[in-house]
Parts: structure tokens; sequence; C-alpha cells
């Protein structure tokens, strides 16, 4: 009966935090709308076993292998990872009277690589003249193929890639954009846009 219980609390448990997705843009756009700045989803999740307990089991200790390394314990944990990858979280429940060690009594499937990131890095403050590096690597529109990414320098200058270079000609501000874009299949296209400050300075 403990089993069944662990089973049916953990699959509806799992919870990714993340942020909303950027706001969309419509295609062929990247001067009119408003981008916002990037908000990318973190790498989180809370794990609650709490009601999963048998009283007539006696105390139970509940052990989660997260699978990056970091080993939790506890009836309910929350955990942030480091990378945007797959984990497999383990759980392990130790019957504290005998001693007896239930391993795997639950693997969990925790998948990052799902979700839809629109970011971008680069410099805060530059140099006029200064070779900027802009990079959208960690960008991922996964139900999406095709994609491609396109820069505004908000200079007149534009560039397409994932990790471009630019420099500005005269000091300001410039609020550079940086936008997805995928193709198929099925319901996509989709297109996202994000914007970053630069500063320039003489």
């Amino acid at each position: 009966m403990l089993l069944r219980l662990i089973c049916s609390v953990l699959l509806l448990l799992p919870v990714l935090l993340a942020s909303r997705p950027a706001a969309a843009q419509q295609p062929g756009d990247t001067t009119s709308v408003a981008c916002p700045p990037p908000r990318v989803p973190r790498l989180c999740v809370e794990l609650d076993a709490s009601r999963a307990v048998d009283p007539a089991a006696g105390p139970l200790t509940f052990r989660w292998n997260m699978g990056d390394g970091t080993t939790l314990t506890g009836p309910t944990v929350a955990h942030c990872y480091a990378e945007r990858r797959r984990y497999t979280v383990r759980l392990d429940v130790v019957d504290e009277a005998s001693g007896e060690v239930r391993e795997a009594e639950k693997l969990l499937d925790v998948d990052f690589t799902r979700q839809t990131v629109v970011n971008f890095r680069a410099a805060d403050t530059v140099r006029v003249g200064q070779p900027v590096a802009f990079d959208a690597a960690d960008s991922q529109l996964p139900a999406c193929e095709n994609m491609v990414v396109i820069w505004d320098f908000r200079d007149g200058a534009t560039g397409t890639g994932p990790r471009v270079e630019h420099r500005f000609r005269r000091p300001g501000r410039y609020a550079v954009r940086m936008a997805l874009r995928a193709n198929g299949p099925g319901s996509c296209p989709d297109s996202h846009c994000v914007s970053r400050q630069v500063v320039v300075l003489p």
C-alpha cells in the first residue's frame, strides 16, 4: 500500500517553477513591437511525498537523489539545478524501525529541455568602437524547428545567428533586441523577442 500511495502522489506534485514566456511579436517585425527584458525560467522543482506515509509502517525517512549529485532528505524537498537538461530523480524510502532501505521506490523524470527560453547575454556598458559579443545560445523554442536568431542593435544595424559581434559608432543607450523565429511542425510558426539595454560610452 505504501508503494501505491507514493506513486500516486509523486506523479502529481513535481512543479516546474517557470516564468511566463516572452511576449510574441508578429512575423517580420523587429522594430515596432515592445520587446520585454529576458525572463528565464528557473531550473527548480518542488517534490512532496508527505501524504504517502502509511501510519502502520511506522516512521519513514525519505531520501531523494536529485540526479545531479545532490541528495536531500525529508517528505517535502525543493531544489534548483545549475544546467538546463534532463534529470532522473530517485526516491529511496528508509524504514526507521527495521533499517530496511527501499531503493528506487519512485523514479521521476524532470526535463528542462522542453521549456521555451528567450534570453541573450551581452555587456551592460561598452565604449564606442569596442567589439561587443551578443550570445543567445541558451535560447530555445523546443516545440518548433528551423529556429533562427535575428538581432536589431537599434543603431541601424542588424544581424543573424545565435552568436554575433557588433561595434557601436556613437555613444548612447541602445535597447538591443533579439528575436527568435521558427517554422513547423504543425502550429509552429512561433516568434518571440526580448530586449536588453547596452550603454555606449564615448
